[in-house]
């Protein structure tokens, strides 16, 4: 199967549109080719770039970081490395920080089918897509695959991950499931319009969440999956998650199936999440327009206009040819059932029989992830993305407080108040940051604050309120996690290359190459409405001269773009993940570690590199472990790639010869030393 099959270049119409490693193939199947559809926020607010510039001129002028280069090609920066400068930052990687616990990784080229980590340190596939996750499941085959069979087994494409220990050398791995690559999953596959009914059902089933306990085995460093009855599969096709918060009973969540607008058969296009002081795991969904057949007479407006599922030329898609399954995918006969996803949803992994929840309190858009953290007065505060280009960062302060049981944990998420962040370019460079923000309130006390919309109006069509009250438009605001060290929050903005004119905190027009921005909330109060922030990384190639990288100086860093997803160690260090590292960097997709505070403040370090077409997801650090997880997704995942004919056969270990699998991986120390300690 190549590209020069006109059915299939229509069936990836992104493909000339991508750069470096993100191939036209991620763009269709992981995000319903996203940048062909304009759903910009019509914010009024300038955008983060505009103050981003104003605030690092200034910074360059008094504090003397040395950005001045940076400022003056915004809006032009374009990365030409060269490869002899890779060469002569060779011995910069080799060297081994007194603050790292590994030789940084050089980066992969993009073509290389190979899992990399330092030198003393080895990896070994913990689970793979099709394993057994209930009691009982049969085999994977990849020729006989089933509905009945995918939903007892491991999903597709693992997203987030979290490693919950349990005691006494068990553990319970929690995975999201975002999305399905058919022509890397159906032999045979010709096109999605060709899929059988039972195909279209295994790949329904194969989205979701899933639950292993994993257990260690004597002096093995390594973790195992366990049949148990923890075993439990979250399914798009059948599992039931129940409606919490103010939209429960709202006319615009009720449908044929459920006229009481009470709960919602699966989860969709699950990315990344955050795990609660309860013991529960928190999953955002994401890009759920491409799985619903359009129509623009039938579905509302709002829709249509923010949340992509109408195009520009005012076609509507055709979706996963998920309608032919089931009618509640086709809007035309069931124009409320999109409104039923695109929230964040709460597992207990704990409870096999515990009934999922869908949080409406927490407002719906394309949740990235939901991070969690605890106000000085212990009302409950969640952190949210809204991952697509010039769109928005929110948080949520519950209206309750956490109990000293913790007991009530799930209860705060279903009331409170829901926020959007505001940024200005008023910083000031001799107190270390580089502008200030406040948290405008979208909802409040059970009330909208949005004029002319409803309370329930505010938390379906959270885009639209956002941009009304002039939140701050941003480069796919992505993953956000608060640091338990210095409590600061950190947000990766991944890019957004089709935006032309600078704008506020987003620091280069054309913004391939993504950065990070750290924020520091009043009183380093969760719970505070106003904040400070600052621009640690500014990504790419370290010889371009608009990458920054916290003063660090530029050629002792590994080369870094498209900060994805990230996580906090316990010692405070900073781990980022990439996806889809662009241009001329054309590496395969890498985790990275860096300080974030002291000395190596914004020593860019790389730990491993993942296969060819792979995304890093879903990295878990154990420093006290000497473990680094990360869900390996989409290997193989470039243009022509089929079953029978791979461009990767990750895992490698025998079971992906025809077709690769989507894995999460466990990195182990298998010589003596410390990991990293912030």
């Amino acid at each position: 199967m190549t590209l020069t099959s006109p059915g299939l270049r229509r069936m990836l119409p992104m493909t000339g549109h991508t750069m470096g490693s993100r191939s036209a193939a991620t763009c269709h199947y992981k995000c319903g080719d996203a940048c062909l559809r304009d759903v910009s926020s019509t914010s009024t607010a300038p955008h983060f770039q505009a103050v981003a510039e104003t605030a690092l001129s200034r910074r360059a002028v008094l504090a003397g970081m040395g950005l001045v280069a940076a400022v003056a090609s915004v809006g032009s920066a374009v990365l030409r490395p060269e490869r002899a400068a890779a060469a002569a930052r060779t011995a910069a990687w080799a060297q081994v920080s007194d603050t790292f616990g590994f030789a940084p990784v050089a980066p992969v080229e993009r073509t290389v089918d190979a899992f990399t980590v330092p030198d003393g340190f080895d990896w070994h596939p913990i689970i793979r897509w099709g394993d057994p996750v209930v009691a009982g499941a049969p085999a994977f085959d990849l020729d006989d695959q089933s509905a009945e069979a995918q939903e007892q087994q491991f999903g597709y494409n693992n997203d987030y991950l979290a490693i919950l220990p349990q005691g006494d050398g068990t553990a319970l791995l929690v995975a999201n499931h975002e999305y399905t690559n058919e022509n890397l999953m159906v032999p045979g596959f010709v096109d999605e319009e060709s899929l059988t009914v039972e195909q279209l059902r295994t790949s329904i089933a194969a989205h979701g969440m899933s639950v292993v306990q994993v257990e260690r085995r004597g002096d093995d460093p390594r973790w195992y999956p366990v049949a148990s009855p923890f075993g439990r599969r979250f399914s798009a096709l059948s599992t039931r998650f129940r409606l919490t918060g103010p939209v429960v009973g709202h006319e615009l969540v009720r449908t044929s199936t459920n006229p009481r607008g009470t709960s919602v058969i699966g989860t969709l296009n699950n990315c990344a999440g955050g795990h609660t002081p309860w013991g529960t795991v928190l999953s955002g969904e994401e890009n759920v327009d491409q799985y619903f057949r359009g129509d623009p007479a039938a579905a509302d407006p709002r829709n249509n206009e923010m949340y992509g599922l109408v195009g520009d030329d005012g076609e509507a898609g055709t979706g996963r040819y998920w309608w032919k399954v089931d009618p509640r995918f086709d809007m035309a006969q069931e124009p409320n059932e999109f409104n039923r996803f695109g929230w964040v949803v709460e597992i207990d992994p704990t409870d096999p029989s515990s009934v999922p929840l869908k949080h409406t309190a927490l407002g719906r858009f394309k949740h990235e992830g939901a991070t969690v953290a605890v106000a000085a007065d212990r009302r409950l505060v969640v952190y949210m993305g809204d991952d697509q280009a010039n769109q928005h960062l929110y948080k949520f302060v519950s209206k309750g407080k956490l109990g000293g049981s913790l007991r009530n944990g799930s209860f705060l998420l279903q009331q409170g108040d829901l926020y959007v962040a505001r940024f200005s370019a008023e910083g000031d460079p001799a107190a270390d940051y580089d502008g200030t923000g406040e948290w405008i309130p979208l909802t409040k006390g059970g009330r909208s604050m949005v004029p002319g919309m409803s309370l329930e109006e505010v938390l379906v069509f959270t885009r639209l309120a956002a941009a009304a009250v002039g939140a701050t438009p941003m480069d796919r605001p992505e993953d956000v996690e608060r640091s338990p060290v210095n409590g600061k929050v950190y947000m990766a903005c991944t890019n957004s290359s089709s935006r032309q004119a600078p704008g506020v905190a987003n620091p280069r027009s054309k913004n391939r190459w993504g950065h990070v921005v750290e924020i520091t909330e009043a009183g380093d109060d969760a719970g505070a409405t106003t904040f400070t922030w600052a621009l640690p990384l500014v990504c790419g190639d370290p010889t371009d001269p608009s990458t920054y990288f916290a003063g660090y100086p530029a050629d002792q860093v590994s080369p870094i773009s498209c900060p994805d997803n990230v996580t906090f160690d316990s010692a405070g260090g900073l781990w980022i993940s990439t996806d889809g590292q662009p241009g001329s960097i054309g590496l395969n997709d890498a985790l990275h570690y860096v300080p974030v505070d002291g000395p190596e403040r914004g020593h860019v370090q790389q730990f491993l590199a993942v296969p060819t077409g792979a995304e890093t997801c879903g990295p878990w650090v154990d420093v006290e472990d000497g473990s680094v997880f990360v869900a390996v997704q989409h290997p193989g995942e470039t243009e022509g790639a089929a079953v029978d004919v791979p461009t990767s056969t990750f895992p490698y270990d025998g079971s992906s010869s025809r077709t690769p699998r989507p894995s999460v991986v466990q990195v182990y120390r298998t010589t003596a030393g410390a990991m990293p300690q912030g």
